[in-house]
């Protein structure tokens, strides 16, 4: 009997997969972090020979050549991508037996990348699934923007072709395992399903439902900005990742904490974000563990700068670490643990505000009394604020605000994005500039409920 184990990387909204006959396993996409799988296997008592590649990844740093060579296992990868070290080569139509029970066919699948491949596991003449990394995904496709403008059109074109062969070569009843979907930015759009087959995607994806011209039309109306650091994902995977060093950080005291600060180093603090506002170590920025943390750290850092970590306890950092690993930010400066009066060494702690909607509205209200007005920065995506957006709020995605100070308005800010999260990264980030600032602890749908005047421009 076949089984597939996915195995979770929700923080990136991606999944890698398992495949095993209770014997033999092959490995599909895996995850920088390759000691998951590996207990994985070890736990099934089973042994991993092949391990494959749908496409080479944008938003994380694979760990399938680690893998490979930690294990003996084959690798699979397209003869087409220019890769910097040896890999099994496979092609469009290739069969790989994986074991007495199990055999994998590839298939070319272009739109996600030039050179994607879908791999169609079989048990003897039983068609069991697919893996479809980056092309067909639950209810929609992977973007087709991540190569460049000049490529897009081509790709989205592509992507629907992909799509069509699969539901052409593959009957209703396979299973379709996507890599992207699960809320990574890889994705065109996001999708709340957890499973499906090709069948079920022949009624609900765009791909297969609607006629090409509309397809690519929506698909590509539809494609908001990616994380900044999927420029570096491509490269490093092209070179081939060496294994990721979890070992413990250096302990870094107090005195290189502000070292470190005042060198425009990122000190940054994994607690939640109420206990983030109630007191910290001025200058350090919150990048809550319990949100999208590496995908938002790896979006606004500039790349290459040094990272400390302060965590409650050594599992929070290793977590944070572990996670940063994934996106190619190996081996932080330094590390703290405790409470930020340990990593204040005796200085006075800096305090952020917390409001809701509520608080705002009242503020407004008080203002307009008085003759003043409020300040209100929106920092989430531009299509979420073309979708809908606070009137006469200023509009800077969180990530673009370090290049941007110049257009913000004077005196005290209020933040605030979708759910809270990136509201308290850019309030803390603007607070280590010195300003004002309010975070909006919120949900943005609860804006309007409390008497602030939203502006929809656009339908979502």
């Amino acid at each position: 009997m076949v089984e597939v184990v996915p195995v979770e990387t929700p923080t990136l909204g991606d999944r890698s997969y398992l495949a095993h006959d209770g014997e033999t396993a092959i490995v599909i996409d895996p995850q920088r972090d390759i000691d998951r799988v590996s207990a994985l296997a070890a736990g099934l008592g089973v042994r991993i020979t092949h391990v494959a590649e749908t496409h080479i990844h944008n938003d994380y740093v694979s760990g399938g050549l680690a893998l490979s060579r930690a294990t003996g296992a084959s690798y699979l990868v397209n003869a087409a991508d220019p890769v910097a070290f040896g890999r099994t080569e496979v092609r469009d139509g290739d069969v790989a037996q994986v074991g007495a029970t199990m055999a994998v066919r590839a298939l070319a699948t272009p739109g996600h990348t030039f050179t994607h491949l879908s791999y169609v596991l079989t048990a003897g003449e039983q068609v069991v699934g697919v893996f479809t990394g980056g092309s067909l995904l639950y209810g929609a496709t992977g973007r087709p923007d991540l190569l460049g403008a000049d490529n897009t059109a081509a790709l989205a074109r592509a992507q629907f072709g992909s799509a069509h062969r699969l539901a052409r070569e593959l009957p209703d009843t396979a299973e379709i395992f996507p890599t992207h979907g699960f809320g990574s930015f890889c994705a065109a759009t996001q999708s709340e399903a957890l499973s499906s087959t090709i069948g079920r995607e022949k009624q609900v994806n765009p791909a297969l439902t609607r006629e090409e011209r509309n397809y690519v039309e929506t698909l590509l109306a539809g494609l908001d900005a990616w994380p900044a650091y999927y420029a570096h994902m491509g490269p490093v995977n092209t070179a081939g990742s060496a294994p990721a060093d979890l070992s413990a950080p250096r302990r870094a005291d107090p005195a290189e904490l502000r070292r470190a600060i005042q060198a425009g180093e990122w000190v940054v603090d994994l607690r939640d974000r109420v206990a983030f506002a109630a007191g910290f170590v001025p200058g350090s920025f919150s990048f809550p563990l319990d949100g999208s943390f590496a995908t938002y750290l790896g979006w606004a850092i500039p790349w290459g700068t040094p990272v400390t970590l302060l965590g409650q306890t050594p599992e929070q950092v290793g977590q944070a670490q572990r996670e940063l690993a994934r996106i190619g930010i190996d081996r932080p400066a330094g590390a703290a643990t405790g409470q930020p009066r340990d990593w204040a060494g005796g200085r006075p702690l800096a305090a952020l505000r917390l409001a809701k909607f509520a608080d705002l509205a009242a503020a407004a209200a008080a203002a307009a009394r008085d003759g003043g007005e409020v300040a209100v920065l929106d920092v989430r995506r531009q299509q979420e604020w073309e979708a809908s957006h606070i009137a006469g709020a200023v509009h800077i995605p969180f990530n673009e605000l370090p290049g941007r100070l110049g257009d913000l308005p004077p005196g005290e800010l209020w933040v605030h994005c979708h759910s809270g999260y990136r509201s308290v990264v850019a309030a803390s980030m603007l607070a280590a500039r010195g300003r004002a600032v309010i975070s909006i602890d919120d949900e943005f749908d609860n804006a309007e409920a409390a008497g602030i005047p939203v502006l929809r421009p656009r339908a979502p």
